[in-house]
């Protein structure tokens, strides 16, 4: 068999002479400390269950062998290092130069639930016995496994001290449970991160007995990160044909939770790998319930007889640092693609929900719903070959000195009850990286009279991109062209690393929301009344749809967005073409009986003033629209009454609202007076607003906001009751009220079905 590099042959008679001189040298230390009790060393034992936990607990194991004169070190091996289906890697611990203490043999075949049960069960009779036989001062126990629970049961159990490393963390399914449960059976804690360490504080752990380490593992990883032999490494295993950064490193564990699920993710992604056409190196999964399952599956699509593939049972940690170190792409559901893989910035496709919650650098993908082909496949293509920053999240490469010098620390006279603490739990200071891994977003839809407006906005309001079109007259023409906009930023939606969770849709007239209907529509937008949006677009997009009225939405953007926000009662009032708004009273969107509510635009504040668009006469919107504006600086004009000195009105330019407001600036008299009576009777109207619902804040939206903002403050303070005169006016600083305000429908009612 060719000799992988990096690996330790021992002749197996050597190997008895080493073990015998040890075990003679360990009855003269104990020897010599029954004559000087002062002297004692502290006896810790180690104990492993597999391959990964090793790797994490071999660190440390050099570092307490290497204090002879302060430290005892027992070994227990016991789980999977000891079964032949999963590479018997109790050996590597033997070529590390380690006397193993007790091996027992733990695992009950069947990778089923069953089967980790008994598991448990025959590791709770077995470590009696050992325990009482080594006595160990302290028993070290790393993570999540099932076997790690029974070591701290039966630890807990006989009155022996636990130091539980990576305690604190959050991932998926019952690993989760387990390593919580250790926690609380454990006298002390050594955790990798500063967010483990407050969810410690938070389980009511004892600050004193938590140790902020780091990982073990990145003591080795990042001093052996640069080895010149690396591409012997690789070539050993993937073939002398292979280049660095040309090669995939495949790992994925059932979950027990859903291990039907589990193996589904796992054919789907032995197919992606297929087609993806890239050498690639994987490990069989761990020795979990499905893991048989997911063999099968392997060996069903002929993995471990293609060209393509090198199907390993198991590789040695420093080789395995090597090859992911220098891999094009990592994939699947382990640990060390969310944690180690960070070290070196390599590129981690994170399938599933078993690391879900896990702290990750911005170099993980995550396909949470791995539920086709063509999404894992996809992920492959965005993320292979590239290189992103190396992260330091979980250790900088002296976590061992640390948990040396806390075991020094450990007092053995002190009570060995543990106590529970309530402390006040500090704010986590931890990087947030959300906005690096997959945004959830919004489909927003803004159907104005003019243009039909599409865009992607994420959970933090930001617009990813924006699709623009001129609203189509007709009505089937506007639904094909919304359906299209929808469709293709969809598309552009996976380029943007945006996971869409709904549609959200922004109209004139009146909606019923709880439908999805327009009842009535605008006279902007013709042939837009008792029209059905929800169910078109949810049934060609697949998705939840939302529809409202543009001026709640405006109030909606405000809400989540804008000065809104954290007020729970306001009003918003939008001064544009025309003249409309929305009420937020307390926290929740005022929609009315038949849904007219806050239809600001209509309040009469004149019995004989100026016709409305609405068939009445007096209304606000008569006065201070930018239609009523315009409409009355065009009279000025006709009558050669709107420009004066220092005003350049171009020769069939069309007058607007701003020629008037630029000629009352410049001192015309008439459009002063105009803008005077148009701002009063918004002033008044929403005096009126006041006087109804009271809210403690007023927020005007719309192109002619920041014009109105004194004015209508100056008359509430003159006309409106003394207590609500000092109700503050505010321009809005949303550039976007519609589009953001139908996202905000998504973004804050489908984000509390999800996880």
């Amino acid at each position: 068999m060719e000799k992988r590099p990096g690996s330790l042959c021992i002749n197996p008679h050597e190997l008895y002479y080493l073990r015998m001189q040890r075990s003679r040298e360990k009855m003269e230390r104990k020897r010599m400390e029954e004559q000087n009790p002062c002297e004692k060393r502290l006896r810790v034992c180690v104990a492993t269950c597999n391959r990964a936990d090793y790797s994490k607990l071999a660190p440390i194991m050099f570092g307490i062998k290497s204090h002879p004169d302060e430290f005892d070190l027992e070994v227990v091996v016991l789980g999977s290092h000891l079964i032949d289906d999963y590479g018997n890697t109790f050996r590597m611990i033997e070529q590390d130069d380690f006397d193993i203490g007790s091996k027992l043999h733990t695992i009950v075949r069947g990778e089923d639930e069953a089967a980790m049960v008994e598991s448990v069960g025959l590791a709770l009779v077995k470590l009696p016995d050992v325990l009482q036989r080594l006595r160990p001062d302290i028993l070290v126990v790393h993570g999540d496994r099932f076997d790690a629970l029974a070591l701290a049961t039966a630890a807990a159990l006989m009155n022996i001290r636990i130091l539980h490393l990576e305690g604190g963390e959050v991932s998926g399914t019952i690993d989760d449970s387990i390593r919580h449960a250790i926690s609380k059976l454990a006298h002390y804690h050594a955790c990798c991160t500063r967010m483990a360490e407050q969810h410690l504080i938070a389980m009511c752990e004892d600050h004193s007995r938590i140790l902020l380490a780091g990982c073990p593992s990145y003591d080795k990883l990042l001093s052996t990160n640069h080895r010149d032999d690396y591409m012997d490494i690789i070539k050993s295993w993937l073939g002398d044909k292979v280049k660095d950064g040309d090669y995939i490193v495949a790992l994925q564990h059932p979950v027990t939770t859903d291990i039907q699920q589990s193996i589904k993710i796992y054919g789907l992604m032995l197919d992606a790998l297929l087609s993806f056409n890239k050498k690639t190196l994987i490990l069989f999964p761990n020795i979990d319930a499905g893991s048989k399952e997911m063999v099968r599956v392997m060996r069903r699509k002929g993995i471990e007889q293609h060209p393509n593939f090198q199907a390993m049972k198991h590789i040695p940690f420093e080789q395995f640092i090597q090859l992911v170190s220098h891999a094009g792409c990592m994939i699947g559901n382990s640990s060390c693609g969310v944690r180690e893989a960070g070290a070196f910035g390599t590129p981690v496709i994170n399938l599933g929900t078993r690391q879900t919650g896990r702290e990750t650098g911005e170099n993980v993908l995550h396909v949470r719903d791995a539920d086709t082909q063509s999404k894992i496949y996809r992920a492959l293509e965005l993320q292979f070959g590239k290189r992103y920053p190396c992260s330091k999240i979980y250790g900088d490469g002296y976590a061992v000195p640390r948990i040396l010098k806390f075991l020094r620390t450990i007092d053995l006279n002190e009570p060995l009850q543990k106590t529970f603490c309530f402390p006040p739990v500090k704010d986590s200071i931890s990087q947030d990286i959300d906005h690096i891994l997959e945004r959830q977003s919004a489909l927003a839809v803004d159907l104005g009279g003019t243009n039909l407006r599409v865009a992607i906005i994420c959970m933090r309001g930001d617009i990813v991109k924006k699709y623009t079109q001129p609203n189509p007259k007709a009505f089937d023409a506007r639904m094909k062209l919304l359906l299209e906009m929808c469709a293709d930023a969809m598309r552009d939606a996976v380029d943007h690393n945006c996971r869409i969770l709904g549609v959200g849709v922004s109209t004139g007239g009146r909606v019923n929301p709880q439908e999805g209907v327009v009842l009535h529509s605008t006279k902007l937008i013709q042939d837009w009344s008792s029209v059905d949006l929800r169910t078109p677009i949810s049934d060609a997009l697949h998705l939840p749809v939302w529809v409202d009225n543009d001026g709640n939405c405006a109030a909606l953007a405000e809400k989540k967005f804008g000065h809104g926000k954290g007020v729970e009662n306001f009003v918003t009032v939008i001064t544009g073409t025309g003249i409309g708004g929305g009420i937020i009273h307390h926290s929740e969107l005022v929609h009315g009986s038949t849904f007219c509510a806050a239809e600001l635009g209509h309040i009469m504040v004149s019995l004989e003033g100026p016709e409305c668009s609405c068939g009445s006469r007096g209304c606000i919107e008569a006065y201070a629209s930018g239609m009523a504006l315009q409409r009355e600086a065009k009279r000025l004009h006709d009558e050669e009454l709107l420009k004066v000195e220092g005003m350049d009105i171009k020769f069939e330019e069309p007058i607007t609202a701003a020629h008037l407001i630029d000629a009352a600036r410049l001192g015309n008299s008439k459009a002063d007076a105009v803008l005077n009576k148009a701002s009063t009777a918004l002033g008044v109207g929403i005096i009126n607003i006041l006087h109804i619902v009271n809210p403690s804040l007023v927020i005007l939206s719309g192109v002619l906001a920041s014009y109105y903002e004194a004015p209508v403050q100056h008359i509430i303070s003159q006309r409106a009751l003394v207590s609500a005169r000092k109700t503050e006016v505010v321009s809005s600083k949303l550039e976007e009220p519609a589009l953001l305000g139908a996202a905000s429908m998504v973004l804050d009612y489908a984000t509390r079905r999800i996880y």
